[in-house]
């Protein structure tokens, strides 16, 4: 009723504004008596209207409040997530061609080598070719990149000591290859990344984090020991103490002091020579390290310095130590040492001069000891460094890179080249090479004591100040001149950092 009523009152008022429109001024009181009827109509349909008005409105508020409710107590959907897609690298590699500059050319490792390329070259998903070019022995190599900074004729990818990638790293031409690590389509998994052995890894990782190289292999600087001999001597274990290694060294020489042999005397011990290498051999197992903790300096007037210098210099004087003008594997074969320091690259010499001598003692290899019992090796070997050039020869160098120190791949190599694996994950696959090797398998059981040498630009000519200064320390037996040198040293080490900056 309602509504049929102002639509009448709606149309009475539209045909009052076409009246009122179309009407002239002499029809003016006609025109106002029809609006004065029509206004009386309306304000009668209003007073009718306004009881149903207010209850409509009041029917309309309830139900809108009704809605509100149930639409309240209903569960909110969850929004549907959109699949996160990981942006990918996205390159297209195929025909992308990287030069990899190697130092293995000759020999066994020659040919294990060009069969690692050629398979890599057939098989790889992306159409990259790698293109070995050998550059001789490892100076040779770096030489020439060196060379090649200046006339930007430079490889993709190299094998270095850690000191030289962070000298190249610091001159813009080696690229890091963190971002390349953790990539979810092209880097390693959290597993394959802990498998690999901190200390060549570290030698690669720089005191910020960034990471210059990868780990192909790794061998460590050891101490050979003629079981046989000690056993005769007394010994039924190689020595666990830095002090043992004193008694058994000095057990030696005075039993060659000793024997009908004149030529021996004055031999028999440990052939002492203080290289860098065996330095810091040593300062791991009396529990230090030659840098700071950071690792970016140096600090070589430590106690623990100190300490070696004069544990050495005391086996020294008790005549337990003597010297040789060449690698001593001929003294040691013929029992003029129970002890010599080498690299494991040397197990094979050091197998020849045996046989040479015909000598059926069964030697091994056993690492540093320090005072308190700690045992340690100093591992080093080469990493491999990505050369910075473009993004598509930069993620194919990578991709070589993670393939040639691949658990299986690595696994390949060392049967060519006698290396030490670097990752824990290789131990596996190389079982049977251990098996017919058995010294080149103890030291393999080395692999998780190795301490690595710091990646400091400047190291190279820094281990050459700290034989010069270790040459004149055994020549002194009092300790504040000791410790004079040894702060000598440490100047002269900071000064050869300063000139690389």
């Amino acid at each position: 009723m309602f509504i049929r009523k102002l639509a009448v009152v709606l149309l009475l008022i539209m045909m009052a504004a076409l009246v009122l429109t179309a009407c002239g001024a002499d029809t003016a009181d006609e025109v106002e008596q029809a609006v004065e009827e029509v206004v009386a109509e309306i304000e009668q349909a209003v007073t009718e209207a306004a009881p149903t008005i207010e209850a409509a409105a009041t029917q309309v508020v309830e139900m809108v409040e009704e809605a509100a409710t149930e639409v309240a107590a209903e569960p909110t959907a969850e929004p549907t997530e959109e699949p996160v897609v990981e942006e990918e690298m996205g390159m297209d590699l195929s025909g992308t061609e990287i030069a990899f500059w190697h130092v293995w050319g000759t020999g066994q490792p020659a040919e294990g080598m060009t069969a690692i390329i050629e398979e890599f070259n057939n098989t790889n998903e992306w159409g990259i070719t790698v293109v070995g070019v050998d550059q001789g022995r490892q100076s040779d190599l770096e030489t020439a990149i060196n060379a090649a900074v200046a006339s930007g004729d430079l490889p993709n990818v190299a094998p270095a000591f850690a000191n030289s990638l962070a000298n190249w790293y610091g001159i813009g031409v080696v690229k890091p290859v963190n971002e390349y690590l953790d990539d979810p389509m092209y880097g390693l998994t959290a597993e394959e990344q802990a498998a690999i052995y901190p200390g060549p890894y570290g030698q690669g990782t720089l005191s910020d984090g960034t990471q210059v190289g990868m780990p192909i292999h790794q061998s460590a600087n050891v101490l050979f020991y003629n079981k046989t001999w000690a056993e005769e001597l007394g010994f039924d274990a190689p020595p666990a103490t830095s002090a043992e290694f004193k008694e058994q060294a000095c057990a030696a020489a005075e039993f060659n002091a000793g024997d009908d042999d004149p030529d021996n005397d004055g031999t028999g011990g440990f052939v002492l020579y203080p290289g860098a290498s065996d330095i810091a051999s040593w300062a791991y197992a009396f529990g230090g390290d030659i840098v700071n903790e950071s690792r970016d300096a140096y600090d070589l007037n430590s106690q623990t310095l100190l300490d070696v210098a004069m544990f050495l210099n005391d086996i020294q004087d008790n005549g337990c130590t003597f010297a040789t003008d060449t690698y001593p594997n001929p003294e040691f074969a013929t029992r003029k040492a129970l002890f010599v320091s080498s690299s494991t690259a040397g197990i094979p010499f050091q197998s020849a001069a045996f046989e040479d001598a015909a000598n059926d003692d069964e030697w091994i290899l056993v690492p540093f000891p320090g005072p308190d019992g700690n045992l340690a090796v100093n591992a080093f070997g080469q990493l491999i460094g990505i050369i910075e050039t473009t993004p598509e020869q930069d993620l194919a160098s990578w991709l070589w890179l993670r393939h040639f120190t691949s658990p299986e791949i690595q696994a390949q190599w060392i049967t060519s080249s006698a290396y030490f694996p670097s990752t824990s994950a290789t131990l596996a696959l190389i079982e049977d090479y251990a098996a017919a090797n058995p010294i080149w398998s103890q030291a393999l059981a080395f692999s998780p004591l190795g301490k690595s040498e710091p990646n400091i630009p400047a190291h190279g000519a820094v281990r050459g100040a700290i034989s010069d200064a270790f040459f004149a320390i055994l020549d002194e037996t009092d300790e504040a001149a000791i410790q004079s040198l040894l702060d000598q040293l440490q100047v002269t080490a900071d000064e050869l950092v300063a000139e690389t900056q």
